[in-house]
């Protein structure tokens, strides 16, 4: 069997003085900047049919002619172009990660470049919860934030403005405020008050007043002091974060 000359034509991803890869053909913008979008090869695109169904105007089936506000772009474009640009390290740190809601931070680190010769280090964060998911993807809230958070920091850096398909809300859900009006009981019953309302009944705390007795023995025994609490007058009045770290506090006690 004959050896296989790896000789021939440039190394894989091998760059040249500016930071771009020798074996790529770049497209710039007038102030010598790189056009990123025009980076983007059509196989990565697709119309995005939520733009063309709520203004009730048939869904196209090419790309062809459209705006970059009735595209969306597949995550294997946007890893295509952070190939391209160049990365040394991605991180994440998850904000909040609950069974109904994950707020993360993505954080990436773009190396050096005749356009930013220092490197950067670039961060924007994106949630996925129960409400903004569908199907299987609500079992997977931690992914598919991290996906999220990872399409908008990279997209954002490189002045993208194409959506990414996976920051789409395909949950065919109407906006909550729709939801609270149409089914008031099932959506209150699933926020952080509620959910401290039904622990504080197992834990035997009688009712809201019962509550707030057992707030100001946290507040005696500096477990918990908030002074907003006062101003509580029933479940409803607790806000998400606040109740959250009451959950906390009830389940550990």
């Amino acid at each position: 069997m004959a050896d296989i000359d790896n000789s021939k034509g440039p190394k894989a991803y091998e760059r040249d003085e500016n930071g771009l890869l020798k074996n790529i053909q770049y497209h710039f913008n007038d102030d010598g900047s790189v056009n990123w979008r025009a980076m983007i090869k059509e196989e990565h695109l697709f119309p995005n049919k939520d733009w063309f169904i709520s203004r009730k105007k048939d869904v196209p089936k090419s790309i062809d002619g459209l705006e970059d506000n009735q595209l969306l772009i597949k995550l294997s474009g946007i890893k295509e172009l952070a190939k391209l640009r160049g990365i040394s390290d991605v991180s994440y740190r998850f904000q909040t990660c609950d069974d109904e809601h994950v707020a993360v931070l993505c954080g990436i680190k773009f190396i050096p470049n005749y356009e930013t010769p220092e490197g950067v280090c670039f961060e924007d964060g994106a949630n996925a919860t129960t409400q903004n998911t569908s199907s299987f993807a609500t079992k997977f809230l931690e992914t598919i934030a991290c996906n999220r958070a990872f399409v908008r920091c990279v997209r954002n850096f490189l002045n993208i403005h194409i959506v990414g398909d996976d920051e789409v809300d395909k949950s065919g859900l109407a906006p909550k405020s729709q939801l609270e009006s149409s089914d008031n009981t099932s959506i209150k019953d699933k926020t952080p008050a509620a959910t401290l309302e039904k622990l504080c009944a197992q834990k035997g705390i009688d009712g809201f007043a019962g509550f707030k007795d057992y707030l100001r023995k946290l507040w005696a025994s500096e477990a918990y002091r908030n002074d907003s609490a006062k101003n509580w007058n029933d479940f409803s009045d607790i806000p998400a974060k606040e109740a959250r770290i009451l959950l906390n506090i009830i389940k550990k006690s």
